[in-house]
């Protein structure tokens, strides 16, 4: 049986603990998302979607609490073992593409995989696969500024998914687009995601999106419920 992509326990994250203007963000947050799982993430403006989201991808460290990334604990490790699991374990997905401009789509999904030691011929097939998963096989050459919103978007998914990550996080990754983009491009990410098998947690203020999900989790104080 699989290992849950993701399983957080008893999440507490504060800024300026102790002091008088403290804010509690995170109050015991837990969730499991299972491989093959895509998990819609449902929270107002300030309620700490984001924090949540860094903390599950290990990019913040929470006060307390255990994150699993596919079965591997993240504490107790240091800073080593956390980047090791960002870099094989995560992929990110975020609003703004943060695409390098200056390479092809096929360049950009192609070069996290050699930065991880992966050979060059072997990371630019992998690059076209993704790609042309998402309808891009006809774009592999072109630069970011030559491509649309929603092919930008889609080259940054297929980015995340290079290493071939056990999690995906995305922080509203649609919603810098108009709403046919964002539904063709959301289409395109549920169909690999579930090709892939890999669990997906994403967060979006979009309600018919993340009805197309599979189960949709909200913030409630500082925890997470069922929405």
């Amino acid at each position: 049986m699989n290992e849950p992509a993701l399983v957080l326990e008893g999440i507490e994250k504060a800024y300026n603990p102790g002091r008088r203007n403290e804010v509690r963000v995170l109050n015991g947050a837990a969730a499991r998302i299972e491989a093959g799982e895509v998990v819609g993430l449902l929270a107002p403006s300030g309620a700490g979607k984001s924090t949540l989201l860094h903390i599950a991808g290990l990019l913040e460290t929470a006060d307390a609490g255990e994150i699993r990334i596919a079965g591997q604990a993240a504490s107790g490790g240091g800073d080593r073992l956390r980047t090791r699991l960002r870099r094989d374990g995560i992929g990110f997905i975020y609003q703004f593409h943060h695409l390098l401009p200056e390479f092809s789509a096929r360049e950009n999904v192609a070069l996290p995989q050699m930065a991880a030691g992966q050979g060059a011929a072997a990371a630019r097939a992998r690059a076209d696969d993704l790609l042309g998963r998402v309808g891009l096989q006809d774009r592999l050459d072109h630069r970011p500024g030559e491509l649309s919103g929603g092919e930008q978007q889609r080259v940054a998914f297929c980015r995340a998914l290079a290493n071939a990550p056990k999690l995906l996080l995305a922080d509203e990754p649609t919603g810098n687009l108009d709403p046919d983009t964002s539904d063709r491009v959301f289409a395109a990410m549920l169909e690999v995601v579930r090709e892939t098998g890999l669990g997906a947690l994403i967060a979006t203020h979009n309600h018919e999106l993340a009805q197309r999900m599979d189960r949709v989790l909200r913030l409630d104080h500082g925890r997470l419920v069922a929405a």
